[in-house]
């Protein structure tokens, strides 16, 4: 789906432990979201590099709806320097995969 410059995981593949950042816009992460995630919508990217989280590594995993907006932020953010890694697939396989999601709506987490 990407070009090779893109690196990729699976959702299963990501650790417990990892910096991940959520490029999605600001209702559908109050929809649901990874627990420690950081949220900075895509288009804030450029501004807020500040905002990644860090890891012991310094890789930082990011993830959107279904992995279009996530793969861009990745390029991007190799481009300048960042070692990133996209989550294939996004929020829905995240969610496919049962791996955890909390909401800020007080309802059952869902994917928007």
């Amino acid at each position: 789906m990407f070009p090779p410059q893109v690196p990729s995981v699976d959702p299963t593949q990501v650790p417990a432990d990892a910096a991940i950042v959520d490029v999605r816009e600001p209702d559908e992460w109050q929809a649901g979201h990874i627990q420690g995630a950081v949220h900075i919508p895509l288009g804030d990217l450029p501004a807020r590099t500040g905002d990644l989280p860090e890891s012991a590594d310094g890789q930082v995993y990011v993830i959107c709806r279904s992995g279009g907006r996530s793969g861009r932020a990745v390029a991007w953010l190799g481009q300048n320097g960042f070692d990133a890694v996209n989550i294939d697939g996004g929020m829905g396989a995240w969610q496919a995969a049962g791996r955890e999601m909390v909401s800020d709506t007080g309802e059952a987490p869902t994917v928007r």
